[in-house]
């Protein structure tokens, strides 16, 4: 069974996480995947990216499984791998949807975050808990979208989110049932078609900046702190 699923149809390229098991976890194996499925939008029949997820959830986060093994540097490249894959759905040449449901936590917000537009379905929920085991990932993604003090809110103080919420915040930029995804992408991917790929391009270019750099250097920063294995370890048994 394949990890990540994808297909391409009238200029929109579906990729569908495909480790249901976990809740689509994001281990080494899928986030390479993800990352060659997502670079398929170089293709210039692509106009439109879409992600989703099989089975419970979009993505439940980083997968914890058999941290007890984890050695700080193994967690560090890891952490790294994450974050190139988040530039490279964000800064993606195309305009991209997440469709999240279920429980998107950590990594998983931070997937769902990184669209040009996210429609949420009305059960799902959002948290970021990274902070409890020192990590800073995504933050200026995540304040560019829903201000500086709700960043910190939803990070520092590790508030959690319902659909609704989210949707206040100006994470989710829409809520929908999943029978109503397709409806909700075919509008989307017939207004995307009204204007030429390069211009799309670049109007979605001058209205984000660029902070790719800055955003690795702040995770490896707090990433390469003696202990991370540690700390990974105590968040995993409930004592972070």
């Amino acid at each position: 069974m394949s990890l990540v699923e994808t297909a391409l149809a009238d200029g929109v390229l579906t990729v569908t996480l495909n480790r249901p098991d976990r809740g689509n976890a994001l281990d080494e194996a899928l986030v390479a995947a993800l990352r060659a499925a997502v670079g398929r939008a170089e293709d210039p029949a692509v106009r439109l990216l879409v992600l989703r997820g099989a089975g419970r959830a979009l993505c439940t986060g980083f997968d914890i499984g058999g941290i007890e093994s984890e050695t700080d540097a193994g967690l560090l490249a890891r952490f790294v791998a994450i974050e190139l894959l988040l530039q490279a759905v964000r800064h993606a040449p195309v305009p991209s949807i997440a469709l999240g449901h279920g429980r998107m936590f950590g990594a998983g917000a931070d997937l769902f975050a990184a669209c040009t537009w996210r429609i949420a379905d009305p059960a799902a929920r959002f948290a970021f808990p990274g902070a409890r085991f020192g990590l800073v990932l995504g933050t200026r993604r995540l304040a560019s979208l829903v201000g500086e003090a709700q960043a910190l809110a939803l990070t520092t103080r590790g508030q959690g989110l319902d659909a609704h919420a989210a949707q206040e915040c100006g994470l989710a930029t829409a809520l929908a049932a999943q029978d109503r995804w397709g409806a909700d992408i075919a509008a989307i991917a017939a207004e995307v078609a009204r204007v030429d790929r390069a211009t799309a391009h670049a109007l979605a270019t001058a209205a984000r900046p660029d902070t790719r750099d800055a955003d690795l250097a702040a995770l490896v920063r707090s990433a390469a702190a003696p202990g991370l294995a540690a700390r990974v370890a105590a968040y995993a048994a409930g004592r972070g």
